[in-house]
């Protein structure tokens, strides 16, 4: 917890580069949920065609618009238009409803190549980047779930199901990233052979946007300072209750995704460490 005199710098500073012409509120779920999170100060980074829409959504954020292809993927170019928000920001999460998967790849290889040791949250078609070969030097966590395991791995999505600790075992060691196999239960592995596991029986989860609102949750808590893992594990847990709390205002299907946001400030500070009593 920031201190009672601290300003928003103290609180992180997140880069959110999300959305397209076809899929612009996963930014917005993303950038809302670092924000609910605790981050400070908000970027977002979207694809020119909704970048003024997505200001007028999203008052709390600096809004870049980014050149995008004909096909609605970002194109290389813009990575120079983030420079200068590369060497101030905290933490990155790139991903959420882009578009196009081969010009995004590009895209996003050139932005890692050029924000140095910055913590960064690859999701959805960002993704991809790890099929270009490369070898990150910085810290990075990806986001799966069984599907998009088994694209990035080759493996069937059945065998992914079956033993998702495995298969996440072996993609955080090959890219040397941490990885989150999402699913009822599910699993954080890290480069170092740490693995970790989540189970909740929250079926309302699995609906569009809750993957968003989880990057962005974890985005914003590692702006705020935590290891990406950490930030994971927490989110992961904060997630799953928020889900819990809606499951039992609404029922166990049906509530939205964007329902997940007001829920998670109270849970953070519920999750809290007790500070010690004074003593006088």
């Amino acid at each position: 917890m920031p201190g009672s005199d601290a300003d928003k710098e103290v609180r992180g500073h997140v880069l959110i580069v999300a959305g397209s012409r076809e899929i612009p509120g996963a930014a917005l779920l993303a950038a809302s949920a670092a924000m609910r999170a605790g981050a400070g100060k908000l970027t977002v980074a979207t694809a020119e065609s909704v970048a003024i829409e997505l200001a007028l959504a999203l008052p709390e954020a600096r809004v870049i618009a980014l050149p995008e292809s004909d096909s609605g993927g970002l194109e290389s170019e813009g990575v120079e238009g983030l420079l200068e928000c590369l060497n101030t920001c905290c933490a990155m999460l790139v991903g959420p409803g882009l578009m196009d998967a081969e010009t995004t790849s590009g895209f996003v290889k050139r932005l890692l190549e050029n924000s140095r040791s910055l913590p960064c949250v690859l999701d959805a078609l960002a993704m991809d980047a790890a099929l270009l070969g490369m070898v990150f030097t910085q810290p990075v966590l990806l986001t799966p779930h069984a599907g998009e395991m088994a694209h990035l791995t080759g493996a069937p999505k059945t065998a992914i199901l079956e033993d998702p600790v495995t298969a996440g075992q072996e993609l955080a060691s090959r890219l040397r990233a941490a990885v989150v196999v999402k699913g009822a239960t599910t699993i954080l592995a890290t480069p170092d052979a740490g693995t970790w596991s989540h189970t909740a029986a929250v079926p309302g989860l699995a609906t569009s946007g809750s993957g968003d609102v989880l990057a962005g949750l974890i985005a914003g808590l590692a702006a705020r300072g935590a290891s990406l893992e950490q930030a994971a594990a927490w989110g992961i847990v904060v997630h799953a209750q928020a889900g819990e709390r809606l499951a039992r205002r609404f029922g166990p299907i049906g509530y939205l995704a964007r329902e997940l946001l007001d829920e998670l400030p109270a849970l953070l500070h519920q999750a809290r460490p007790t500070p010690e009593p004074l003593v006088c």
